[in-house]
C-alpha cells in the first residue's frame, strides 16, 4: 500500500502549491540552484534565455527559466540548516508526491541541487575570492539526527576523529558529517575550486567562534577546526547551510552539493563587503556546468 501524506504533514495551499515556498509540481525543473540571498535570485536568472514562472513568499523566491538549452529552477532557501530543512523537503514532494491523491508517485524522480554560497575561509590556501567544493559537510546544526538513515548517509569514522580532536562537548549535540555527490562535485568543481571539508554552523556569531559580548564556550575552536585532518584534507571553510542540503538530498534520493565563494579570511583575519559583485562568476561556472 502506498503511504498516504496527511494534510497536517504535507501542507498544501488552496492554490495547490507547497506551503512555505508557494511552488506549484509544474514549476520545478530537473536542475536547481540554490542561494540564500532572496535579491541573488534576479542575479542568478539575469543569465537566463527566457523566464517561465516567479513566485516570491517570505525568504523564499523563485525564477524557472532556460538557460542554454537547460531549464533551471533557481530559488533562495534563506539562512541556515532550518531553513533547508523546509525547501529541500517541500522540494521533494513537488518532483515525488502526487499533489491529487496524496501518496507516494511510482517512480522516483531524482532532483540535481547546487546551492551557490558565500563563506569564511579557514585556512592559509583559502584567501578571499576562493571557490570552495563541499565535499563533506560536519554539520554543527543537528538537523540529520532528526531522520532515520542519518548513519547511512554520513561518514561515521570521520565524526569520531572529529569529536576526539575537538574534545567535543555533547552538550552541543552529535554533529554530523554529510557527504556531497561524487559525480556532481566532479561536474561543478572541474578544476578551478579547492575541494575540502566544510562546517555548517548553526548561527553566524558564537558558532563560528566571533566573540561580540558573550563569551565563547570555546575560545580555542576554530584553531583546532584549522588543524583537523582526516584523509588528506583540511576544513576550508565557515557557512550555514552545505551539511542539511547534502544529507537531506542524500536521504531522499537526490543529487546535491555546495560550492561557496570565500568572502572572509577568519585565519587572515579579513573581510570583502563588496562580494556581490565578483559572485557572478561563480554563478557563470555553475549555470554552465549544471
Amino acid at each position: 500500500m502506498k503511504k498516504y501524506f496527511a494534510p497536517s504533514e504535507m501542507i498544501i495551499n488552496e492554490d495547490g502549491s507547497c506551503f512555505h515556498l508557494h511552488l506549484k509540481p509544474e514549476f520545478l525543473a530537473d536542475r536547481i540552484v540554490m542561494v540564500g540571498d532572496p535579491g541573488r535570485v534576479d542575479t542568478v536568472a539575469a543569465h537566463f534565455d527566457s523566464r517561465e514562472m516567479e513566485v516570491s513568499s517570505r525568504e523564499f523566491h523563485t525564477i524557472t527559466g532556460t538557460y542554454k538549452g537547460k531549464r533551471i529552477t533557481c530559488l533562495s532557501h534563506g539562512i541556515g540548516c532550518d531553513n533547508i530543512d523546509i525547501v529541500v523537503n517541500e522540494l521533494d514532494t513537488l518532483a515525488n508526491i502526487d499533489y491529487v491523491t496524496r501518496e507516494e508517485k511510482d517512480e522516483h524522480r531524482t532532483l540535481t541541487m547546487v546551492r551557490i554560497g558565500t563563506c569564511g575561509g579557514l585556512q592559509p590556501y583559502t584567501p578571499i575570492g576562493t571557490f570552495i567544493a563541499s565535499v563533506k559537510s560536519i554539520g554543527f546544526d543537528g538537523l540529520l539526527n532528526y531522520y532515520a538513515g542519518r548513519n547511512d548517509v554520513c561518514d561515521l569514522q570521520m565524526e569520531e576523529a572529529f569529536k576526539r580532536h575537538m574534545a567535543w562537548d555533547p552538550i552541543k549535540g552529535a554533529p554530523y558529517v554529510a557527504i556531497a555527490d561524487q559525480r556532481l562535485i566532479d561536474q561543478i568543481a572541474g578544476d578551478d575550486m579547492v575541494r575540502g571539508y566544510t562546517i555548517s554552523c548553526g548561527g553566524f556569531y558564537g558558532p563560528q567562534g566571533r566573540e561580540l559580548r558573550i563569551p565563547l564556550a570555546d575560545p580555542n575552536q576554530n584553531e583546532k577546526v584549522e588543524s583537523f585532518e582526516y584523509d588528506g584534507m583540511k576544513v576550508c571553510n565557515f557557512e550555514m547551510e552545505s551539511s542539511a542540503v547534502a544529507g537531506l538530498a542524500s536521504l531522499l534520493g537526490h543529487r546535491a552539493m555546495t560550492c561557496c565563494m570565500v568572502i572572509a579570511n577568519r585565519y587572515a583575519q579579513e573581510m570583502n563587503t563588496e562580494y556581490k559583485n565578483t559572485i557572478d562568476t561563480l554563478i557563470e561556472k555553475v549555470l554552465n556546468r549544471i
